[in-house]
């Protein structure tokens, strides 16, 4: 995108003001779309975008926003831009930094502040905002003179998008936005992340060469490109089973014969037996937020780590060889070196692989109403298309589609597993509609984390958008509860009502739908994907099976187990 100048008569560059010169550095960084709530603060700086070719989206709710900017940075690798003020609106974007730096969602967030070199309002609604996002971001700055703009801007975009990713903040005062400054934006520097060594990767193939039953786990630091189509001429040339973490889901196509599952819980899941066969697993791309997708023992197995940093090790997860570097580049090495061993047995992985494959078949059949979760996620499945997007709220169903949802491309499923904060299903949604315009977009919420940023169906109505959402209504903290029975405690504080969500909908613009039986819901959601717009389909869901998810049955498995 080109930056814009400003010259004079006489052909000389112009003085512009912070807040310009913040719009443009934007703008230099590839910035097309600002999400935010401006308060009183920010107005210069709303005066530069509304000059610029930047798009503002203002949403209902500065959570919201940092959410879809998180989201944004998520799909494109590009660190995503929400604006708030000072104050509330700067402590309304805390749960969003959380969420995109656990998430390791390239993010940028720029809050008003009032003037730091006079004020008249002594500390009314002052908090230091510096401070609240130290420890949430991996940058946080105040900007304390025009000419500081640029390089803290180039700064910030580099620490976002550098792996890890994660949230960044600028803080740009109200006297700060309107001084001048003939600087220009920094151009972005080129880097190459480093290699892992030889004798890492020496290690590492001696490693799997020596094993009997290899497994590779895909983690959510795989999921970037080249790092993905490496991974599938690994498995595809190498032969070696393979499962993923949630965050990690889809980075393989799932529909693979060679994919195991997915860990969706810590243990006891067809994918856990596995595991418990398996003497050597790579482990690639790992993140230690997300819950252990395993339970490592002393002695049980050879570990290996590969990641772009070193391994962070806790009571559960120590690898015994770290191959440190370039994820992408090392499994390159793994393909061009690795050949299958003879040695190798993935029989039992085979039986495994059945024997959850006859565990689905059970849901595939079931009308009971309120719907099963399972029935639900195969519904959803068979009317997405490969390359449609669905966009997890947290509750209870987020296990079954973890567990059971096939996703075929990178980012198709988008499920938070590391804050697992609520309130994000609907707004993740809306921002991949409006990046990925064409793609079926659907968002599947429970009816307490819908409630929490519900506002947002009239921004995603006046914006245009093509989305379907589903509300999963129990009327009750589903998961929550679910831990509540599972500990023998009785049912309390976990029921809420609600509001009539075929006219909330309405009411908003939207067109609202009550689906009464599972193949009027598979009907009605096939309706609502094919057309524009916003709709919304509630959907009784019935809980009252969770345990089933842990109820697995064991195949036979053979003697000589790990």
């Amino acid at each position: 995108m080109a930056v814009m100048i400003r010259v004079g008569e006489d052909g000389d560059e112009m003085a512009m003001t912070a807040a310009q010169l913040m719009v443009q550095s934007l703008e230099a960084e590839g910035v097309r779309r600002i999400y935010g709530v401006p308060g009183e603060e920010n107005l210069d700086l709303l005066e530069a975008l509304r000059q610029s070719q930047i798009e503002l989206v203002i949403t209902r709710h500065e959570q919201a926003a940092g959410f879809m900017a998180a989201t944004e940075g998520r799909l494109t690798g590009k660190a995503g831009v929400c604006l708030a003020t000072l104050g509330p609106g700067a402590t309304n974007l805390v749960t969003a930094a959380a969420y995109a730096q656990l998430g390791a969602m390239p993010m940028l967030m720029i809050t008003g502040q009032k003037p730091i070199r006079a004020s008249r309002q002594a500390h009314f609604q002052i908090v230091d905002v510096i401070g609240m996002m130290r420890p949430l971001t991996k940058y946080t700055r105040q900007l304390i003179a025009a000419d500081a703009v640029p390089a803290a801007v180039r700064e910030a975009f580099r620490q976002a998008e550098m792996e890890r990713p994660g949230a960044v903040h600028l803080e740009l005062p109200e006297d700060i936005a309107r001084d001048d400054s003939q600087l220009q934006p920094v151009p972005a520097s080129q880097s190459r992340r480093p290699v892992a060594e030889d004798k890492a990767i020496a290690a590492a193939l001696d490693a799997i060469a020596g094993s009997r039953r290899p497994l590779l786990m895909i983690g959510a630091g795989a999921n970037r490109k080249t790092t993905c189509r490496m991974l599938s001429a690994v498995i595809e040339e190498v032969g070696i089973p393979f499962f993923s973490t949630q965050q990690g889901k889809g980075v393989v196509d799932e529909s693979h014969p060679l994919w195991l599952g997915n860990a969706a819980l810590s243990d006891d899941d067809f994918v856990h037996q596995a595991i418990d066969q398996s003497d050597c697993i790579i482990n690639v791309g790992h993140d230690v937020v997300e819950k252990p997708p395993f339970l490592m023992h002393e002695g049980r197995r050879t570990v290996i780590h590969v990641n772009f940093s070193g391994a962070d090790v806790d009571p559960v997860y120590f690898p015994q060889i770290e191959v440190v570097g370039d994820i992408a580049h090392t499994i390159w090495r793994l393909r061009n070196e690795l050949t299958p061993s003879p040695d190798w047995d993935f029989s039992c992985f085979d039986r495994i692989r059945a024997a959850f494959n006859q565990h689905l078949l059970r849901y595939v059949g079931n009308e009971q109403w309120p719907i099963h979760p399972a029935r639900l996620v195969d519904t959803v499945r068979r009317a997405m298309p490969a390359d449609g997007v669905v966009s997890l709220d947290n509750g209870m169903y987020k296990l079954w589609f973890a567990r059971q949802y096939r996703a075929r491309q990178p980012n198709t499923l988008l499920l938070d597993n590391a804050l697992a904060s609520m309130g994000a299903g609907l707004p993740a949604a809306m921002a991949a509609a409006r990046i990925l315009p064409g793609r079926k977009v659907l968002a599947v919420c429970g009816d307490g984390g819908f409630m929490m940023n519900s506002q947002e169906m009239e921004t995603a109505v006046r914006l245009g958008l093509d989305l379907t959402v589903v509300v999963l209504r129990d009327d009750a903290w589903g998961m929550i509860r679910w831990k509540q029975q599972e500990m023998g405690l009785a049912d309390y504080g976990m029921r809420f009502g609600n509001p009539d969500f075929v006219q909330y909908a309405q009411a908003y613009g939207a067109r609202g739908h009550r689906a009464e039986s599972t193949a009027q819901f598979a009907s009605l959601l096939h309706e609502c994907l094919e057309r524009p717009g916003i709709d919304l389909i509630e959907v009784a869901i019935d809980y009252s099976d969770d345990h089933r998810i842990f109820n697995v049955e064991i195949p036979a498995l053979s003697a000589d187990s790990v």
